[in-house]
């Protein structure tokens, strides 16, 4: 088959440009003219054009048995090279020894966080936070500790949770500001619960690119978090605040939530880990109704060991959640393999090679250093990734404009200037199309299955550039090309169901992170945390510009 994914070059669109384009939009007939060229333009008008007899699939499914993982030497020791972040064992040992309490770290993170805010380029990486909330659950776990009853390694632990997904005490509002005098939460989300079941702080709600419907992290609301090895520069999206947090070192651990790339891009550009798991492992009750079918919580951390555990406590059956059910038992473990010998990796090479030549060369030297280690490497062939991307494109913008349509109609004067742009372009898609995208996405999974079926795991860049630059601004930039670029790898899974991990590979001549993506079989995150782990020792880190851990 013909690798068929295009790189597209439209006009950017500064903040004047989008209000200039959102006026025309809506004017009566110049509107939809306009509306109509911008979807051509992003190549939308090729997905019902294209004949597809497959029946639709609104949820995607995968074979039900879990794939066995390779056998693979564990190392005992955590080395890694360059430089190395506090981890959660970090925390619990500091705890252990009493070298610090939780209430200690609490006050630490809270001063950092402070620090970072007065900073003549904030971080802005939180929407809301309460100190006294902070305080009384880090007093809390300072008790435990004293009684020598700690719940376990994240008790104490500082815990950030994108404002997409629910806190009890705080508003969720999903980086808008058409949410924000929304009541709080009555409780947390499945995986907050979870979480801090087992004795995590969790300190706030994290920023977000507004509804989740851009790939950098602009917020026109809250401010743009921004990119700790590189303040000029945004943090990838939508988990934007998770990546910003996680990349610092002001949390070990994140939640984010991944309807595109929206975990894996930020941990990509941050230089962080993080894990978009199978469809339905982790609970979607209590996260914002943006897009059901393509929806997903995951854990972005400093490594693959703490993703690992965040992942072991949050994945699992939800009673109020059942897409949850029928999975097989969640297996993982944090260890770090000697060697890769026994694993399998696949690679479409045009769509690896998709990318800015920084991207690919980092990308190259890590697949060398695997196979070195004993990986075997495998060509693999995927059809149709542009009917894909297109499919995935009108699901997601479909399903977000159906949940936020309260707010659209009411107030859609109070989105960002880019968020209505987005959204005057999603409304346009009809119902036709919508099933039609469904029904792509019935043999686009059959495509990654027959892909998976030789080999392990799919080996691909997270992203196919580095952050890009915040305008000067600081306000809204329109630059479709760029975001298809920065998608180019991330949004097949989330139509797929597949698992997928995005990992550092390096960094570009700038400095700025450069991330690998893992896809899996459903089920195969032990596999693709393992790979994660290999690259941890393997690959140099390297310290944050802006960098504020609280130990």
């Amino acid at each position: 088959m013909t690798y068929d994914l295009k790189a597209v070059r439209l006009p950017v669109l500064g903040p004047a440009g989008i209000r200039a384009v959102n006026a025309m939009a809506a004017l009566p007939g110049l509107g939809s003219l306009l509306v109509r060229r911008l979807r051509h333009d992003a190549g939308l008008d090729a997905l019902t054009a294209t004949a597809v007899d497959e029946a639709p699939t609104y949820t995607p499914m995968l074979p039900d048995v879990a794939p066995a993982t390779p056998a693979l030497d564990p190392r005992e020791d955590d080395a890694r090279e360059g430089f190395r972040f506090p981890t959660i064992a970090d925390y619990h040992a500091a705890y252990r020894t009493g070298t610090l309490t939780p209430l200690d770290v609490a006050e630490r993170f809270l001063t950092q966080w402070e620090t970072s805010e007065r900073h003549e380029r904030p971080l802005r990486a939180f929407i809301s936070m309460r100190r006294d909330d902070i305080l009384t659950q880090a007093r809390a776990s300072n008790e435990r500790w004293k009684s020598g009853q700690p719940l376990g390694v994240f008790d104490g632990v500082p815990v950030a949770a994108k404002d997409e997904i629910d806190q009890a005490g705080y508003t969720t509002t999903v980086g808008t500001k058409t949410l924000i005098d929304a009541p709080p939460a009555a409780r947390d989300c499945g995986a907050v619960a979870r979480l801090r079941a087992a004795g995590a702080v969790m300190v706030g709600k994290a920023n977000m690119h507004e509804i989740g419907i851009g790939v950098t992290g602009y917020n026109e609301h809250f401010g743009s978090a921004r990119n700790p090895y590189n303040d000029l520069h945004h943090t990838g999206g939508s988990s934007a605040g998770p990546g910003c947090v996680v990349g610092a070192g002001l949390v070990p651990l994140a939640i984010g939530a991944d309807g595109g790339g929206s975990i894996r891009l930020p941990a990509s550009h941050c230089g962080v880990v993080g894990l978009k798991p199978t469809y339905g492992r982790i609970s979607e009750r209590g996260a914002a109704p943006l897009c059901w079918s393509l929806a997903y919580i995951g854990p972005l951390a400093n490594c693959a060991r703490d993703a690992a555990l965040a992942y072991q406590v949050m994945a699992g059956v939800d009673p109020e959640d059942p897409h949850t059910f029928g999975h097989p038992e969640p297996i993982t473990d944090a260890s770090s393999p000697r060697s890769l010998v026994g694993v399998t990796l696949g690679v479409y090479w045009p769509w690896f090679r998709h990318a800015q030549p920084d991207v690919v060369a980092a990308n190259e030297r890590l697949l060398e250093r695997m196979c070195a280690q004993g990986a075997r490497l495998v060509e693999v062939d995927i059809p149709e990734l542009e009917l894909a991307r297109l499919a995935q494109l009108v699901i997601i913008t479909s399903e977000m404009t159906t949940g936020m349509w309260p707010q659209m109609r009411d107030r859609l004067g109070d989105f960002g200037v880019e968020t209505q742009l987005n959204l005057a372009i999603a409304r346009a898609s009809s119902a036709r199309e919508y099933v039609h995208a469904q029904r792509v996405r019935t043999r686009a999974i059959a495509h990654f299955e027959r892909a998976l079926s030789t080999c392990d795991a799919i080996i691909t860049p997270a992203s196919g550039n580095t952050a890009p630059r915040i305008h000067p601004s600081g306000g809204a930039v329109s630059d479709l090309g760029r975001t298809i670029e920065t998608m180019r790898f991330a949004w097949a899974s989330n139509l797929t169901g597949h698992p997928a991990i995005s990992f550092p590979a390096g960094y570009d001549g700038a400095g700025l992170p450069i991330g690998m993506q893992a896809i899996g079989k459903g089920w195969s995150e032990q596999l693709l945390l393992r790979l994660a782990s290999f690259a941890d020792a393997v690959v140099e880190r390297r310290k944050p510009q802006r960098y504020c851990a609280p130990i």
